[in-house]
């Protein structure tokens, strides 16, 4: 079994580098630099000198305020990106793994009455900024292409590598005596180890379709900068506001949480939110 990375310098794609290196399974592995996935003649290139049974696709254009003013190429990466590793993949044979957001749901406060336990992977899309359509255009793309697909939402993505909250709230603990961060928000966030990892065990089960992985439970924005700063012994006073302090050009959703009882179903564990940040700390303290 061959796999191909694309998007391998991000937060998720390095984790699978990790992983499938302490697996000691055959793959390769491109960033942005060697692979642009909407460059259609170098995906040509680089899948008839490889040809991977298995594509997990890590790249994305995730820069959300920013696509509101170039939503262009936003669609660029994730529409046309998706299309041409769809037609790549139907040359070769490859199973196509991607992944997507809790963007593309309207994430409305209301929902969180609606959906108690999250959304569930056939609940309605209806994504309210640029960067959740073009994630939307990519996942009608791999759900009308004919291949063997898996696709996979996750939600507040926290890894070692890379830009997330996690970090973020690391670095301005070391600068600020206190911070502001928004308590209407709601939602848990996925693991980059943990989304490998039972992304892994869906593929061993030869799963196909879409699943939500995300850690269980549900918090605000604030509740998980509090238990950052409890974990990591930073003594920073948590301020609560509402989103409306906060003047972001793309609109966030008031509501992020994905339901996994699919994924349980299927015989995969369900982490908690706690467990999964010790763990990251730990990965964070070891770098």
């Amino acid at each position: 079994m061959k796999y191909l990375i694309t998007g391998a310098g991000g937060q998720l794609g390095s984790e699978w580098v990790r992983f499938l290196s302490e697996q000691k399974v055959s793959f390769k592995a491109y960033g942005s630099d060697g692979l642009n996935i909407s460059d259609r003649s170098r995906l040509d290139e680089i899948f008839d000198k490889e040809i991977p049974d298995i594509v997990i696709n890590c790249a994305a254009y995730t820069k959300v305020d920013q696509a509101e003013n170039e939503p262009d190429e936003a669609f660029l990466v994730n529409e046309t990106g998706v299309k041409n590793l769809v037609e790549v993949c139907k040359q070769t044979g490859s199973k196509l793994v991607h992944f997507s957001t809790d963007y593309v749901f309207p994430g409305e406060s209301s929902d969180n009455e609606r959906y108690p336990e999250g959304y569930p992977e056939d609940a309605e899309t209806n994504p309210v900024n640029v960067y959740g359509k073009s994630k939307r255009a990519g996942e009608v793309i791999l759900e009308q292409s004919g291949i063997h697909w898996l696709l996979v939402r996750v939600s507040w993505l926290c890894g070692a590598t890379g830009h997330n909250f996690v970090k973020t709230m690391i670095r301005l603990a070391g600068e600020k005596d206190s911070l502001n961060v928004v308590n209407d928000q709601f939602g848990t966030p996925a693991f980059t180890f943990d989304v490998v990892e039972r992304t892994s065990g869906l593929i061993q089960r030869n799963q196909a379709g879409i699943f939500h992985i995300s850690s269980s439970g549900k918090i605000s924005w604030a509740d998980f900068a509090r238990e950052i700063f409890n974990q990591t012994g930073q003594l920073v006073v948590v301020n609560e506001v509402s989103s409306s302090e906060f003047n972001t050009v793309a609109k966030r959703p008031a509501f992020s949480l994905l339901s996994n009882r699919k994924i349980v179903t299927s015989g995969l564990p369900q982490p908690g939110w706690k467990e999964g940040l010790e763990t990251l700390i730990r990965q964070l303290k070891n770098q």
